[in-house]
């Protein structure tokens, strides 16, 4: 069994430093009001995602396989955004993961999927054209 990690930093510390490694950016939970974010950023950043047992290329895949089900194109651009960013995926992965997700979550959910990776694909080579 997979324990979280006891690396002597604080749920948040850890929490901080994932939220970078995964999205390259971090949400000050002082700037939120309410608790959200600090769960958000203390459990699943600084207890789930830096347990040991799978990588963030698993945990992202699985991540956006939830976020296909869901048809949550918008949080679905956010990851692919990171995982070509961070060199997880290339896009031809990234339109891989779309065609296998469309025969899991269906036709309809999965019109959002692609366009959310086709968004991000365009959108990264019109930045690499500049």
């Amino acid at each position: 069994m997979s324990a979280p990690i006891d690396d002597g930093r604080t749920p948040r510390e850890r929490g901080m430093a994932k939220m970078q490694e995964v999205y390259g950016f971090q949400y000050d939970p002082a700037d939120v009001e309410g608790d959200y974010i600090d769960f958000t950023v203390d459990h699943l950043f600084g207890t789930v995602w830096t347990r040991e047992g799978l990588d963030v290329r698993e945990r992202r895949m699985i991540t956006i396989g939830a976020l296909a089900a869901l048809g949550l194109g918008n949080l679905l651009e956010i990851q692919f955004t990171s995982a070509l960013a961070n060199g997880e995926f290339t896009e031809d992965q990234i339109r891989e993961i779309v065609i296998h997700l469309t025969h899991y979550v269906g036709w309809p959910l999965s019109t959002s999927m692609n366009a959310a990776a086709e968004k991000v694909i365009a959108q990264r080579r019109k930045d690499q054209d500049q």
